[in-house]
């Protein structure tokens, strides 16, 4: 077969672009990415040869990762001996950036490309970190159980080329044809110090041989090439737990928090697991895969095995460890093994019960809640079982103050006659604690929980109840305030409303405004607002509504709002001693006012602009 030029994907363009011209300066963890790569690989391969024996023609059964140089060409030479890939398996793996993460890869470019060199790893494009000490790159490769090897050559510049090689073992060589500014690379102190910094942890052998200059030198392995997982605690530095996680999850940041265990009993496993403090980049794919390494007898089995753990707590990275479970079923039947779940059920216990401490602990649980509690919710309304314990860990806005608060926290301070909990669901937090709808509860101290995850929708509709206390929506509510005290002496402003004109008003409104409204009604929750929108008791939610509608779900909407008219307010009171022509002009408006309040679009804003117009030239005359 001859030599093919191919041309990188755009997004694959883009980043080269980025990692060679960046002024990175931590461009040692090239080498970080690269021995990563290749334990997965080794990986990979010790697992398929579990249940396919004849992949492994060869006797090349001891896994190891190989780092060599030549000093005289400028080579830092990465080797190793795992699955390898085929032509496909190049163009597919090198010259394209996997269509699940594309476009969650280009939205989370910055233009800083010193910030955007450290997506790289989160988003599995490691092997293009080299380009940031390479001027060109080999990759010379054969893949387990294939009789034909072949070769990769890149410089970087959006091209690649590809041929057949003969001469290729099982595995992948990475030739980095070093650039001068990094020939520190070629050093052996050089290349034990990061790697000692980086991957000590990997539990392939990582093997340093001597330079063809220094043929009296012996290769030396050069990290403890022992699972990190199964060690003891005591025996593991900080530095290399936060290595360990950035190696398993692909990020750049530090762990919000570790957890390590090992779980005897019925079954064992041994557990080492991490909260990312950055929120990663494919968190809400559809697909919604959790992101846990699973072993057996440190034996690579998956990474994204279903059942390990519920979508929930997808945000979780680490690894799970356990000798009882087997090796030589299909993933499938792994998936589905009573044995799986019985560490489903005791990984997800634990979690719970560290978020529950560090809620009660931890100052910055705040800062998690705000990355991850919008996922932590969606077990509110799948995990029946564990729903109050997660109900316990939530943290909510709330028209008290500013601060993020727990419902412990809320049933503690509600009023002696109050036995519901009042929410009002939005997109905006702000907006919603000075929503109309609310302004009763705050002339009377009651708290209202301010939800504005569109996951809330779901799960507020099925949770039924925390601690006893019902969850009530604040806009449904009005009979039960209206039996709560108020503590503080509220001076009730002077009226003079005549019953008979706002009745007829309400009649004058619904007669203007037609289909346009369900009905138009008096009401004592406004305090200073003169008018607002509210659905009917039990009906789909004003946000709700919306989220349908931004989802293209708008052919399945049809419930006009209820408008509510406050008979108090200096506005209503004037309008109701107008005329009926003159309350029917001003209809519109005061419906336009409520959509605007509610931050729903007005559908016809030139008729709007033009009432508006007109109304302030009668009051100018």
């Amino acid at each position: 077969m001859s030599e093919e030029k191919l041309s990188f994907q755009a997004e694959v363009a883009k980043l080269l672009d980025i990692v060679v011209n960046s002024l990175y300066s931590n461009k040692e963890i090239f080498l970080r990415e690269l021995i990563s790569n290749a334990s997965d690989s080794c990986d990979r391969l010790r697992y398929m040869s579990i249940t396919n024996k004849k992949i492994i023609k060869d006797s090349n059964n001891d896994f190891q990762i190989i780092i060599s140089t030549n000093k005289e060409k400028k080579q830092l030479i990465i080797s190793d001996n795992g699955l390898g890939m085929n032509r496909d398996d190049l163009v597919k793996n090198l010259g394209t950036i996997a269509k699940s993460g594309t476009n969650e890869f280009m939205n989370s470019l910055t233009g800083d490309n010193t910030k955007d060199v450290s997506l790289i790893g989160q988003f599995g494009v490691g092997f293009y970190s080299a380009f940031m000490v390479s001027k060109k790159v080999e990759v010379i490769t054969k893949k387990a159980g294939e009789k034909n090897g072949w070769h990769w050559v890149s410089d970087g510049k959006g091209n690649y080329r590809i041929k057949e090689n003969q001469t290729a073992s099982r595995g992948a060589k990475l030739i980095l044809h070093l650039r001068k500014e990094s020939e520190e690379y070629l050093e052996p102190i050089r290349l034990k110090t990061v790697v000692k910094t980086y991957s000590d942890h990997i539990s392939i052998p990582v093997v340093l041989e001597p330079d063809s200059e220094n043929k009296s030198d012996k290769p030396e392995i050069i990290n403890k090439a022992s699972a990190l997982w199964m060690r003891a605690k005591n025996e593991i530095s900080e530095d290399e737990y936060i290595e360990f996680y950035r190696h398993s999850s692909g990020g750049y940041d530090e762990p919000w928090h570790t957890l390590h265990f090992r779980a005897e009993g019925s079954i064992e496993y041994t557990s080492l697991l991490y909260i990312p403090t950055n929120r990663p980049f494919d968190l809400f794919d559809p697909e919604r895969k959790n992101k846990i390494k699973l072993y057996v007898n440190r034996v690579f089995i998956a990474d994204d095995l279903d059942g390990l753990l519920p979508p929930y707590l997808r945000f979780v990275r680490g690894v799970i460890d356990s000798p009882d479970l087997p090796l030589n079923i299909s993933r499938e039947m792994l998936q589905d093994n009573p044995q799986l779940k019985k560490i489903q059920k005791g990984l997800v216990s634990k979690i719970l019960k560290e978020l529950l401490d560090k809620n009660k602990k931890d100052e910055s649980f705040d800062k998690f809640w705000s990355t991850f509690g919008a996922v932590l919710k969606e077990g509110l309304y799948e995990d029946f079982e564990r729903r109050e314990k997660i109900l316990e860990i939530c943290k909510f806005n709330t028209s008290k103050n500013d601060k993020l608060r727990s419902l412990k926290q809320y049933v503690e301070d509600m009023k002696d006659e109050q036995s519901s909990i009042f929410y009002i669901t939005g997109d905006d937090s702000e907006i919603l604690r000075k929503a109309p709808q609310i302004e009763a509860y705050h002339d009377k101290e009651i708290e209202v929980l301010l939800l504005t995850d569109p996951v809330d929708e779901f799960w507020i509709s099925s949770s039924g109840s925390f601690q006893d206390h019902p969850f009530k929506s604040a806009i449904d509510s009005a009979d039960e305030i209206d039996k709560i005290k108020s503590k503080k002496n509220i001076k009730k402003k002077d009226s003079n409303v005549n019953e008979e004109k706002i009745d007829k008003l309400v009649l004058t409104l619904k007669k203007a405004l037609k289909d346009n409204v369900k009905d138009v009604k008096t009401t004592d929750r406004l305090r200073e607002s003169a008018v607002c929108l509210v659905s009917e008791t039990g009906g789909i939610s004003i946000h709700m509504e919306r989220m349908m509608r931004q989802n293209g779900q708008s052919q399945n909407i049809n419930s006009p709002r209820i408008l509510e008219i406050n008979p108090n307010h200096s506005l209503i009171e004037k309008l109701s001693s107008q005329t009926e022509s003159t309350i029917e002009e001003t209809a519109y408006l005061l419906l336009d006012q409520a959509r605007i309040i509610e931050g729903d679009p007005i559908p016809d804003r030139t008729a709007f602009a033009q009432r508006l117009a007109e109304n302030i030239e009668k009051s100018l005359i």
